[in-house]
């Protein structure tokens, strides 16, 4: 530790907001009254004295000495480098301030103490590598400011003491800093303060220099950026004029002379000089500039004024409906009307009523494979029109309907305004395919931005988040398909136009097959027209037998796996060509039916081969389809009383069920059935394919007949399939698609329907070629539906007949 020495009495230097440390030379300027004063005393008390004069350097402080000091000499007093009087003073020790005392001059005297700061040698190891650690960072920080001079004189201090106090010629340390530096008196704990003030100054030195290099190096680009768009400029401006163009036109005046050439509404001509004024105003570097080009791109790609003109050879469209499919009837009278009624509409100059044109919203709702998708493209074909396809399948985000807001980074117009662009007019037909797949999420729902694109009533004055001007899509024919009508929410679907398509009967299918189908794939599979053909009677089981769907895709498919096999013989040289397909060659191609009638199958190994069986008629988001209700009676010592159900059923199929077995318990006896079993046995209905949800009360009628031929003993008769609501007084109630199921009974062979007298006007729908073949039964009544379904009743054959 430092240890004090014999008091001395000094005449007071007061320092100003300047701290001197032992060591240090400072000049300071005589001019001061109270640093002449002190000076002069020095002076004096020399002349008795050996030795240069003495004074005290304490650092004053907002009118406050400190409580230590340094021994100054004067090592020379004349004038400084401003002509002023001064002196040179150099420190020489620490002294703490004791008492006032009484000296010559007017300085103020007081005694002090001399510290004692020798470090006893020699020095440790920690003491040592604090010195080399202060050299170190003291070297680099000269060596930034470029004093290498200094550097020498730094290396060659040896005292720890004298280190420690060479740090007060730092300029970056506060007062407050060096103050404590002069208080310190243990010459290590001085030298470690002065090592951690240097490194901190260093570490914020790094950091602003790396600020300050990365502001450097932004401002180099922007300036780079500026020279190179002005050079970009310049290189525009000399090519224009090379070209005989206007040279002195910049951006903004092309944009306004687009804007002023194009043939724009007036409402988005002034909200496209509103951007191209703000083009103007904005900088090179500034964003918004990007965003206002690339709107005005896309306002002045977009065809606002274009219109194709109508076809309005009403025969001629319906022949090219007609050509390019078949059936369908429905879709292509109501285009016939349409076209109809817009050409009485162009004759009498009522093209726009009320700001509205003549458009028109259709959804196509049918199975899949019927031929939604390709329908559009022959409907804008036979109108004159362009084409355009969007596909709406898993769209989740409200802004692809109705576009992004163009604040955000890479924003677009929605998918119908691209549609538009992409048509190249405003009044193309587009399909929006897939419409019952669209979902929603945290993004919005898409099926809610697409009630104003979809309402006749308002799609004229049609906003996009991104364009925000009023586009008018009155004038769009719109197409959308969709495989499930449930799927589509009430608020869109009332907006549209409903057109169902049900399915082809055979007959159609092979009309498809032989004109459509066949040609198509006889080209992709390389051959020509004569080299293979198929006989009508091959097409028939190919549509009958092999597949069983209410559209064709998978008879394209088998026509194609057909020819596939025929080329792939012929090149192999198995086969000669031409060749002509009949339908008993199909077994040796393709291999076995995979769908044959249950009609044609052997008596014992049909459904209904036992009681108890009955087949009823539904519909699935393929078509229509034939759907078998099993039920049996549990052992009356083993099962217990109740209804079970299986096969996934919804709760509405479950709910009929239960009316069935209630029906048939309360009125089993009239009907001349042993009721007492469905009390003391429990009954169990299933719908096989179980693991296919099925739901819905047309199976009602179905239920009811399987469970009284199973406790009458009588067979279901296996050409008979039915289809109908049921109520708990055996009333027969009507259903729904009824076409789709005639059709799938058409299908499955079935010879015999049973449907509910409320449902008979449904059958003006169904194809005549369909009703020839079919007997349909109207029933109101569930007695009528058993008279009709159950076979008589003959000795041994199943269970005894109830009496």
């Amino acid at each position: 530790m430092a240890a004090e020495s014999t008091p001395l009495a000094l005449p007071v230097l007061p320092l100003d907001d300047e701290v001197v440390l032992p060591g240090m030379v400072v000049p300071l300027d005589l001019n001061d009254t109270d640093v002449r004063a002190a000076v002069e005393a020095a002076q004096a008390a020399a002349l008795s004295a050996p030795g240069k004069p003495r004074v005290l350097l304490v650092p004053r402080i907002d009118g406050t000495y400190a409580g230590t000091g340094v021994i100054g000499t004067v090592e020379q007093v004349g004038r400084l480098a401003d002509g002023d009087p001064g002196a040179l003073i150099r420190g020489r020790g620490r002294v703490r301030i004791g008492a006032g005392t009484t000296g010559p001059g007017a300085a103020l005297w007081v005694e002090g103490t001399p510290v004692d700061e020798t470090v006893p040698e020699p020095l440790p190891g920690a003491v040592t590598e604090l010195m080399k650690e202060y050299k170190a960072l003291a070297t680099s920080w000269l060596r930034k400011r470029g004093a290498w001079q200094v550097v020498d004189r730094v290396q060659a201090i040896e005292d720890v003491s004298q280190l420690a106090d060479n740090s007060g010629y730092s300029p970056f340390l506060s007062l407050a800093q060096k103050v404590t530096l002069l208080e310190t008196a243990d010459p290590v704990a001085r030298l470690k303060l002065a090592t951690d003030q240097l490194r901190e100054h260093l570490a914020e030195q790094d950091v602003a220099e790396s600020i300050a290099k990365d502001v450097q190096e932004g401002v180099d680009k922007q300036q780079r950026e500026f020279l190179l768009r002005r050079q970009l400029e310049a290189v525009r401006k000399e090519l224009r004029e090379l070209n005989g163009e206007k040279g002195d036109e910049d951006e903004s005046d092309d944009y306004w002379t687009r804007v002023e050439a194009a043939d724009l509404p007036e409402n988005v001509r002034e909200a496209a000089l509103k951007e191209v004024e703000k083009l103007e105003r904005a900088s090179d570097q500034s964003p918004e500039g990007s965003w206002i080009r690339t709107w005005l791109d896309t306002v002045l790609e977009l065809p606002w004024q274009e219109r194709t003109e109508d076809r309005y050879d009403i025969q001629g469209a319906r022949a090219v409906l007609d050509a390019e499919h078949a059936g369908l009837d429905d879709v292509k009278e109501r285009i016939t009307e349409y076209l109809a009624v817009r050409k009485r509409r162009a004759e009498r100059g009522l093209g726009v009523v009320g700001g509205r044109r003549g458009g028109a919203v259709l959804a196509l709702v049918g199975p899949p494979g019927v031929g939604k998708t390709s329908l559009g493209e022959s409907v804008a074909h036979a109108m004159g029109r362009k084409f355009v396809r969007v596909a709406l399948g898993g769209v989740r985000d409200e802004a692809e309907i109705r576009g992004h807001r163009r604040t955000y980074v890479g924003a677009l117009p929605g998918r119908i305004v691209r549609a538009i662009k992409e048509a190249g007019s405003m009044n193309p037909v587009v399909l929006l395919d897939e419409i019952d797949k669209v979902g929603s999420d945290f993004r919005g729902d898409p099926a809610a931005a697409l009630l104003e694109v979809l309402d006749p009533a308002q799609n004229h004055t049609f906003r996009d988040h991104y364009l925000e001007v009023e586009l008018d899509l009155s004038d769009v024919v719109f197409l959308a398909t969709a495989n499930v009508l449930e799927a589509i929410p009430e608020a869109l679907l009332d907006r549209m136009e409903l057109v169902r398509l049900d399915g082809y009967t055979e007959d159609e299918k092979v009309v498809i097959a032989r004109d459509h189908l066949l040609p198509r794939q006889l080209e992709r599979a390389g051959l020509e027209k004569d080299e293979v053909t198929l006989a009508e009677s091959a097409l028939r089981k190919l549509a009958g037998e092999y597949t069983r769907e209410a559209g064709v895709r998978n008879l394209e498919r088998g026509i194609a796996r057909l020819l596939r096999k025929i080329a792939a013989q012929h090149e192999l040289g198995e086969r000669d060509l031409p060749y002509t397909v009949t339908d008993d060659d199909l077994r040796g191609l393709i291999g076995r039916p995979h769908h044959v009638p249950e009609a044609a199958q052997d008596p014992a190994e049909r459904r209904t081969a036992v009681p108890g069986v009955a087949t009823g008629l539904a519909v699935t988001g393929a078509g229509g389809d034939v759907l078998y209700v099993e039920a049996s009676l549990a052992d009356p010592e083993t099962g217990a009383a109740g209804l079970t159900l299986t096969g996934q059923l919804g709760d509405v199929m479950k709910e009929s069920a239960q009316i069935a077995l209630s029906f048939l318990r309360s009125h089993g006896a009239e009907l001349e059935l042993p009721v007492g079993d469905l009390k003391d046995r429990g009954a169990h209905i299933h719908f096989p394919a179980g693991a296919v949800p099925k739901d819905g009360p047309s199976a009602g009628i179905t239920m009811t007949t399987a469970l009284a031929s199973l406790l009458s003993g009588r067979l279901v008769r296996t050409d008979v399939a039915m289809t109908g609501e049921v109520s708990l007084t055996g009333r027969v109630l009507p259903i729904g698609g009824l076409k789709q199921k005639l059709l799938a009974a058409h299908r499955a062979g079935i010879t015999t329907v049973v449907i509910p007298k409320r449902n008979e006007a449904d059958l003006d729908d169904v194809p005549a070629e369909v009703l020839d073949k079919l007997a349909v039964h109207p029933v109101t009544d569930v007695r009528q539906v058993l008279d009709i379904a159950l076979a008589p009743a003959t000795n041994g054959a199943g269970l005894p007949v109830a009496a």
